[in-house]
Order: C-alpha cells, then structure tokens, then sequence
C-alpha cells in the first residue's frame, strides 16, 4: 500500500519555526516527510536536519520524498530517545525542533495495522512492529479493571465498565482478535446515537499500545533542553489529553519560581526555560480544512527557549 500522508498546518509549522538557513533542526515524527520537506527547502547545505521516525514504512516512504535533499539524516528511533540519537551524532544543540503528535493517515488507512474501526484487519496498533505489545494481547490478557481503567482514562469513555465486562465475558467464548470483531463488540455494548461510539475505546487501546501520553511527557522538557537560546519547538497535537499535557508543560516551563503559594522566600531556585509564542492553540484554516478534514482537530503550540 502507498504511504499517503498529508501534513497538517505546515505554513504555521514554518511560519512559527523561524529557520535558520544553517541551523540543525529535528523532525521527532517524520511520516512521509511533508513537514521534513518545508523545512529542508528553507535550510541551505549548511543546515542540517535530523528526521525521527519508529516506523519503518514511515522512514522508507521519507527517504523517496526526500531524494532530493543531502542534508537529512534519517534515524528509526521513538522520540523518547532523542538524547541517544543527538548524541551518537555529536550533536549538543539544535536550533528547532517539531513534533506531530499521533497516528499518520498511512496507518489509519492501512488495515494491516490494525489502527481503524472502518477498515477489517488484525488488532494491531503499534507504530513501530518490533514491539511486542498489541491491541490484541491488551484486548485478551487485561484484567477488567485494568481495561475499564485506559479506556477511562485514555479515551474518556463513559460506558468503560460496560464494554471492559462486555470483552471480558466474550473473550471466554471466543477470540477478538479483528478490529470489526471490536467494532461489533463495543457497539452491542453502549446506548448511543454516535455514527462511531467505538472511536473512543481505539483511540485508548493505540495510546496504551504505543505509551504515547507517557512518551510525550518524557520527552517535551528533553527536547527544550536541546534548543539553543531563541530555539522554537512546534508541537502538533489531535486530542484534548495531548494537548493539555504540552499546555502544562510549556506553562510549568514559563515560570520562574514553582514553590508553593504562600512562602515567604523562594526557595526552588527553578528558572524559567522558554516563553510561550502561542498563547492560544493555532488551528486549521477554512481553506486547510476543505483540503484536509484531518486537520480539524489539530492544534499547534509553541514555545521559544530563553
């Protein structure tokens, strides 16, 4: 299957980057390389980008999009593991750095991997294949207290209880092992007038399967402390827990004294990291959405270091 991706809010990506025409830059999630491609084509020879990909269909689908470009070099690695892959390239700072958060259309649309409700395939989830864990092995070997709970707290589905006893009871008598077996399940399981109830339980089953929420909180304040003074990191995020975590961070990371309210003295001695540049999330324009309606729950933050 082709790789199709199309890159979400990539002017406001550039825009709010800042390039500098020598500067080293990273692409923590490089996909197909439609942002990698923005940023290479303001870089001259002497800058330099590092493109981060888990996904090895991602990382070959790049490298063809990117033939182009001499300047780039590609690494399968989680983002969580930018310090190790900076440093087995020498590299001490960077001058920017962007993040897009969550799952490619490649993979959505890819039945094999098993990320859709709307196309029949293995309940898989994984971004990068050498994992072991899948959406499956969760499905099957979760107790239901430990099912009720991601799908509280990774999809805020208030039906959890129902559906985790509702899987629980069929997996005894059968295997669920396909995402339309899912589907079916989960449908069976809640009162609801939503064209894909589902939706919620797979999006909490894809962050349990790839750590995403725990990866994304491991790694913000890591790539912050890799920018040069005036570096920006962009962040892409789809979803309200995503979000929140990159507001908090950048807000945490704004201030200069994070005592407790009422102390005399300071006593942290915690210096402010970054500023924040967008006060307010920027969103798809008009013109993006009719292009892309993937873009419609996108949100880009950004913050500059100091």
């Amino acid at each position: 299957m082709e790789f199709k991706h199309i890159s979400v809010l990539a002017d406001e990506v550039i825009e709010n980057l800042n390039i500098k025409s020598d500067g080293v830059y990273v692409d923590l999630t490089l996909g197909k390389g439609g942002h990698s491609k923005r940023i290479l084509e303001n870089l001259s020879q002497q800058g330099k980008l590092i493109a981060l990909d888990q996904d090895q269909d991602a990382i070959n689908a790049a490298k063809e999009n990117l033939s182009d470009f001499s300047n780039v070099t590609f690494v399968k690695s989680n983002f969580e593991n930018l310090d190790k892959v900076l440093d087995d390239l020498g590299i001490e700072k960077i001058d920017g750095a962007l993040m897009d958060i969550g799952v490619s259309s490649y993979q959505i649309d890819n039945a094999d991997r098993g990320f859709s409700y709307m196309h029949d395939g293995p309940l898989d989830m994984r971004m990068d294949t050498n994992n072991e864990l899948t959406a499956e092995k969760i499905i099957s070997e979760y107790s239901l207290d430990e099912l009720q709970k991601i799908f509280s707290k990774y999809g805020e589905e208030r039906f959890s209880k129902t559906i985790a006893r509702n899987i629980v009871e069929t997996r005894d008598e059968q295997r669920i092992d396909t995402t339309f077996k899912l589907r079916d399940l989960i449908n069976k399981s809640v009162r609801s007038k939503e064209a894909h109830p589902e939706k919620r339980v797979f999006q909490a089953l894809r962050i349990e399967v790839n750590r995403e929420l725990e990866v994304l909180e491991n790694t913000l304040e890591k790539v912050i402390d890799y920018l040069d003074k005036d570096g920006r990191l962009c962040v892409i995020t789809f979803h309200s827990l995503e979000d929140r975590i990159v507001k908090n961070t950048f807000k945490e990371l704004e201030k200069d004294c994070i005592c407790p309210p009422g102390l005399p003295v300071c006593a942290c001695n915690h210096k402010a990291k970054v500023k924040i540049i967008t006060k307010k999330p920027i969103t798809a324009s008009k013109k993006e959405l009719k292009e892309n309606s993937r873009a419609k729950s996108a949100k880009l933050r950004v913050c500059q270091r100091i």
